[in-house]
């Protein structure tokens, strides 16, 4: 039998739990059980400590010899936990990353990192790099890897018509300057697009050639693949506009950030740091433009031809379409049941 852990989840409006529980409801899809308790949603500290704990204590009453059981990592403090209790009972621990502490958080050293995830059978990383890093500092499980996050809506991008230069460069998340200082300095470079932000917390008036940015707010998903006014989505961390910088930049190299999938079901082809992890991604999929610096855009982008657009639009549509099928996440995991 195929189980999975599940958790309380005090908001499933964030990427990473959205992320989560997409993968949670391919396993559904995909016949899987819940190992623990049904998910909830209960924001409320103590039961969000309580349900989940419940979980873990429910967990070797359902786990048999010859079973597999799907955990999704971080757990917290829970992880260890979990995976000893099911090798106990006999099963399989397939393991699926979606963050590593020791990278932006500093929450762990790479040691302490590895040292929890040997605790697993199978584990599924975000990509090659990330895969390579982790068997380099040591682990000994059986290490895959996802390819990009898949992204279920119910929504679908509208077709879009070739659009006519100027370009929309669409930027979406949380804006604050800790995670995003290259906007402050990006605007003088932008002379031949312009740039719609989603999000809050930019201070337009900080930045320079504020007149470039157009502020559209904090928008969930599902609207965002329905309204998105843009061309492009951009796929950029850190202080920089000259390459993606400090402990965010650093990780772009090993991560695949979510909204590169939002990006895509929105029906925006992509641009994205070319040193990033996920560039090698999108130049096989011919669904966007991988950079050096935010200073090529205008150069770059004065210079594509309406057929160009159109076959990264048609690429990034195909993809979409299997990441609302699952089909990344299906096909990483089938062959370890």
């Amino acid at each position: 039998m195929n189980y999975f852990f599940s958790r309380n989840y005090k908001d499933l409006n964030s990427a990473g739990n959205k992320a989560k529980t997409d993968i949670e409801n391919i396993m559904l899809n995909m016949g899987f059980q819940y190992g623990g308790l049904h998910r909830t949603t209960y924001r409320n500290s103590v039961l969000h400590f309580l349900m989940t704990l419940f979980g873990v204590a429910v967990l070797p009453f359902k786990l048999h010899k010859g079973d597999n059981l799907v955990v999704q990592y971080p757990l917290k403090k829970y992880f260890t936990m979990v995976c000893k209790l099911a090798h106990l009972k006999g099963t399989k621990v397939i393991v699926v990353i979606h963050d590593l502490g020791s990278f932006r958080r500093k929450a762990l050293t790479p040691a302490q990192e590895i040292n929890r995830l040997n605790h697993a059978d199978h584990i599924i990383a975000h990509n090659e790099r990330m895969k390579q890093w982790i068997a380099d500092h040591g682990c000994t499980a059986q290490l895959h890897t996802l390819g990009i996050f898949d992204y279920l809506s119910a929504t679908e991008a509208p077709t879009r018509h070739t659009p006519q230069q100027p370009y929309t460069v669409v930027y979406a998340g949380g804006l604050n300057r800790r995670k995003n200082a290259f906007l402050y300095e990006w605007g003088k470079y932008i002379k031949a697009y312009r740039v719609s932000l989603y999000g809050n917390g930019f201070e337009v008036s900080e930045a320079q050639g504020s007149d470039k940015f157009q502020l559209m707010g904090f928008t969930k998903s599902d609207q965002l693949i329905a309204t998105a006014k843009g061309d492009f989505g951009l796929v950029w961390d850190g202080a920089s506009v000259n390459g993606c910088t400090g402990n965010f930049g650093e990780y772009l190299k090993f991560n695949n950030p979510h909204k590169t999938s939002l990006y895509i079901r929105c029906g925006l082809p992509v641009i994205i740091w070319r040193q990033a992890a996920l560039a090698t991604f999108v130049e096989q999929q011919g669904i966007g433009l991988c950079i050096d610096s935010l200073e090529q855009l205008d150069t770059l982008l004065q210079n594509l031809t309406a057929e160009q657009y159109d076959r990264m639009r048609t690429n990034v549509m195909k993809t979409s379409h299997l990441l609302q099928q699952g089909h990344y996440f299906t096909t990483a995991v089938s062959p370890l049941l």
